[in-house]
């Protein structure tokens, strides 16, 4: 569903971030939105909307970034949060394996409840592995289409929800 704002043509695209405690999606929306790094953890509690306006091909994006709670499992997730969401970023943490373990059912569990959405996989964190360690990584994870990016070195964070409006204009 495409909201217009009438006048200046801009859309508003709902996007959420999902993934487990700790992987860096606050991290990721903060550098977005406001290209700023903290090294201090702070959990998020139920929701937190950020908003940022982009521009893309020649129209306007006014993109409203939710960022959720982080869950060892998206079953604990409220639906409600998913619902009207244009676009699903799915974060996991290279440095932990728990956080991309369970990452094809979270997958699966999320088409289930809520229509078909473009996503895009994002591995965070890429400041704190080494290429050994990357190699292993790639064989592990289930999916080839997905973008590494760090947080703290801004590390293809535009590429992510660039990457992301691409998908939802299609």
């Amino acid at each position: 569903m495409n909201i217009f704002n009438k006048g200046n043509s801009k859309l508003s695209k709902k996007i959420i971030l999902l993934g487990q405690f700790g992987v860096g999606k606050s991290s990721l929306i903060e550098k977005f939105v406001h290209q700023e790094f903290s090294e201090m953890y702070i959990t998020t509690i139920g929701v937190k909307i950020d908003k940022k306006e982009v521009q893309l091909g020649g129209r306007k994006y006014s993109l409203l970034i939710w960022d959720i709670a982080g869950e060892d499992t998206q079953i604990k997730v409220p639906t409600a949060y998913k619902l009207g969401a244009h676009g699903a970023i799915f974060v996991f943490d290279l440095t932990m394996p728990s956080s991309f373990e369970n990452l094809e059912h979270d997958i699966a569990y999320m088409k289930k409840i809520i229509p078909p959405i473009p996503f895009v996989l994002v591995g965070n964190k890429t400041d704190l592995v080494d290429e050994a360690e990357m190699a292993r990584i790639k064989e592990i994870v289930p999916h080839n289409d997905y973008i590494y990016s760090s947080a703290k070195t801004g590390e293809n964070v535009e590429s992510i929800f660039t990457s992301l409006v691409k998908k939802m204009a299609k």
